[in-house]
């Protein structure tokens, strides 16, 4: 088939005023891919597409996929050549027809959107299940009661599920109607809920009476804050009390050595739940650095290692903003590591199905709970002899001589007999990213209706599905390995992380946004010594407060790279950063940062300090400051945070030799003159300097450190005593 060329078509055609996906060009590409391999199963001489449709037999391969679809038991040997491992071949024939369909348009020569008043099966597929239900619910229930004037609409999942000739849909269902994007889209309260969750008995009754606003607005707005001032103020820290005060409601901490050990324990804590996230800008960081860009990745699903392909790979702020967003939607309290009991679990890293080209793999398993092993062949594997690694071999190899793949009991032999009911179960997405967890409730079985494709499975409970996949490094230090299965070193997982994304199991759930999130923030230090234009791009209007999502005003957008739809930053993501000013004034800051952002100065604390072996050092640091701001401004005073260790008069001297003076140094461009104003003949000493004989010209300073501090240096620095010349 011509596929490039079928590409470019389906590019031109769009989907309720939209451009196709890239999903869905793929998926309609792919289809026709299968249909072509089938052809000779069909019945026709013919070897590709394009050569049936020369012949004039395109209208004869529709109508022999039609009575397929209608009939798959009636030719099982052509359903096996188009659709060889098809759960529900119905489904997937009527896929491939519409995909066809639009083929035939392309040869044809027809526009892209000839039919884009049809509704084909294909176009069906790709709007979710749950969108299914959201538009169906709305357009039968809400829209009509509304109509009538009727204060309130009661839906129950089991006759609804049934209404709509679906399959045992009922956790979709519940999904689908108690989360945000139905609220929104109905502009309802959250339900009242009645009968067990995700059961075919469960009421949710609507009022029609209150607003979206209701609904979505957060009880903590975000907080866009920078910490600006001179060096050594504390600003670091200051971020960390605040972050710590934003997750936890407050941090009320003593300003004591204690209570600061304290406070910076509880930060670290947080950083473990991924809840706080550090990043500092450079002149070199970029976009593609902060939110997204394209990397280079070896290999694929299949695991091979020739080759590289360009990936979208999220950075930092669109990592956050996942985890943000999934805490605030989700539907159940969060927990930390001990809300969750992962004693005596062993983790296990195990894929379901190629990204991309079996994501129906995954679906059914997302669906009907269980997870699924596509090595073992058509071999039930349950009898107790297989309970051993060499029993799996020896079977394997005397049924599949041909077929000597290792994995065939590598991976059976564990999925079978290692992994037992209670562990914890990781689904990747790639090597750098995981898209489910679950627990494992049954022991192995075997499906024999799916032959031999992905027939081996056991029972779970979903623990955690996400839309957008996270991170690993979110939960998992390290990448994962190409092998679909295999186990997680305990000491690899971050319990605490885990523990906050799973929730609180004994929890009832309530509806999507009801549960209090968790608030997050990312600290940015140093911001103004990146091109802010160029890091943040397009999402500097995004951060805006009013433009969260979950606000009145939110607003989202399509990203480049990974062309991600609907991006929004939520609502309980906050942003910290700091500013020093002594490197870059803050009347030369992005004027549309300045605006989205709460300026806070931090300045010098004198009052924080006190004396050491006589030394007066909070009146060391106002002299020093008030020198500065003579010669300089006030933007270039030093901070408390340079003397807040010091116990000994030597150490006191340690930080004037090695920080303060630099500092200097630095501020007057080595003009030593103002250096001595500052700091005084106790600090820096100067002898002359004649001219070069046969040279004419005035005697010059040579100015240099005193190798020790005078005893009187810092009473003279200070006026309360004059200062000693150079020291014996």
């Amino acid at each position: 088939m011509q596929e490039q060329e079928f590409r470019t078509w389906l590019g031109k055609r769009l989907w309720k005023g939209q451009s196709l996906t890239k999903k869905a060009t793929d998926n309609r590409v792919r289809r026709s891919f299968r249909a072509e391999r089938g052809i000779h199963g069909l019945g026709f001489a013919e070897d590709t597409l394009d050569e049936l449709f020369d012949a004039g037999k395109w209208q004869q391969l529709l109508d022999k996929l039609t009575a397929l679809k209608s009939d798959p038991e009636a030719d099982l040997e052509g359903m096996r050549a188009v659709v060889p491992k098809a759960e529900e071949p119905h489904v997937q024939l009527g896929n491939m027809i519409a995909a066809l369909k639009q083929y035939g348009y392309f040869r044809e020569g027809r526009d892209p959107n000839y039919s884009t008043s049809e509704t084909t099966d294909e176009d069906e597929e790709d709007e979710s299940q749950a969108d299914k239900i959201r538009r169906y619910v709305l357009d039968n229930y809400i829209t009509p009661a509304r109509a009538e004037g009727q204060p309130t609409v009661t839906i129950t999942v089991g006759p609804l599920n049934n209404e709509m000739g679906l399959q045992m849909a009922w956790p979709n269902i519940c999904q689908a109607l108690e989360g945000r994007l139905f609220l929104e889209l109905a502009n309802v309260p959250r339900p009242t809920a009645e009968g067990p969750r995700q059961s075919t008995t469960r009421k949710l009754t609507f009022s029609l009476k209150s607003k979206a606003g209701d609904v979505t607005g957060p009880k903590q707005l975000p907080t866009n804050l920078i910490l600006f001032g001179p060096p050594g103020t504390g600003k670091t820290y200051q971020t960390a009390r605040e972050a710590v005060a934003l997750c936890d409601g407050s941090a009320d901490y003593p300003d004591t050595a204690d209570g600061r050990k304290t406070l910076m324990g509880r930060y670290r804590d947080l950083e473990a739940e991924k809840r706080i996230a550090f990043v500092t800008f450079h002149q070199n960081y970029d976009y593609e650095s902060f939110v997204e860009g394209l990397r280079p990745e070896t290999g694929d699903n299949d695991g091979a290692t020739v080759g590289f392909r360009l990936e979208a790979r999220p950075g930092i702020f669109r990592e956050i903003c996942a985890l943000a967003d999934q805490a605030r939607t989700r539907t159940v309290p969060p927990v930390s590591a001990t809300g969750f009991d992962f004693s005596d679990r062993r983790f296990w890293k195990m894929g379901q199905g190629a990204i991309g080209s079996e994501d129906d793999v995954y679906d059914a398993a997302i669906s009907n709970n269980y997870i699924t092993l596509g090595w073992g062949g058509s071999i039930d594997w349950s009898d107790e002899r297989f309970s051993t690694f060499e029993a799996i071999k020896a079977e394997w190899l005397e049924r599949n001589p041909e077929d000597p793949t290792p994995s065939n009991w590598t991976q059976m032999w564990p999925f079978r007999s290692e992994m037992k009911v209670g562990d914890i179960v990781i689904v990747p997405y790639g090597n750098t990213a995981f898209r489910a967890v679950a627990e494992v409730t049954g022991d192995y079985r075997y499906e024999p209706s799916a032959e031999g494709h992905y027939a081996h499975r056991r029972d779970v409970r979903w623990l955690l599905t996400l839309d957008e996949p996270l991170a690993l490094d979110t939960i998992v230090d390290g990448n994962f390995t190409m092998r679909t299965l295999y186990p997680i070193a305990t000491k690899r997982v971050n319990l605490p992380a885990l523990g906050r994304l799973i929730g609180d199991e004994s929890a009832e759930a309530v509806g999507e946004g009801e549960v209090e999130p968790d608030q997050f923030v990312l600290i940015i230090d140093e911001i103004n010594r990146a091109n802010i234009s160029k890091v943040f791009g397009e999402l500097i209007t995004l951060i805006e407060p009013d433009k969260r999502l979950g606000m009145d005003n939110a607003l989202t957008l399509t990203l480049p790279y990974s062309k991600k739809r609907d991006f929004g930053v939520p609502a309980n993501l906050h942003i910290i950063g700091t500013m020093n000013t002594a490197d870059r004034s803050i009347a030369l800051l992005d004027t549309a940062l300045r605006r989205r952002f709460v300026f806070q100065e931090i300045t010098p604390r004198p009052e924080l300090l006190g004396t050491v072996d006589g030394i007066d050092l909070k009146a060391v640091l106002v002299k020093i400051n008030d020198r500065i701001e003579y010669l300089i401004d006030r933007e270039h005073r030093i901070g408390h945070a340079f003397f807040m260790g010091c116990d000994s008069r030597a150490a006191v001297a340690s930080v004037m030799r090695d920080k303060v003076i630099p500092l200097l140094q630095e501020y007057f461009f080595e003009d030593w003159s103002r250096i001595q104003g500052v700091l005084g003949d106790g600090f820096i000493g100067a002898r002359k300097l004649a001219p070069p004989p046969g040279i004419e010209g005035e005697e010059r300073d040579s100015w240099f450190v005193r190798d020790r501090f005078g005893d009187d240096a810092f009473a003279g620095l200070v006026g309360k005593a004059p200062a000693e010349s150079e020291p014996e």
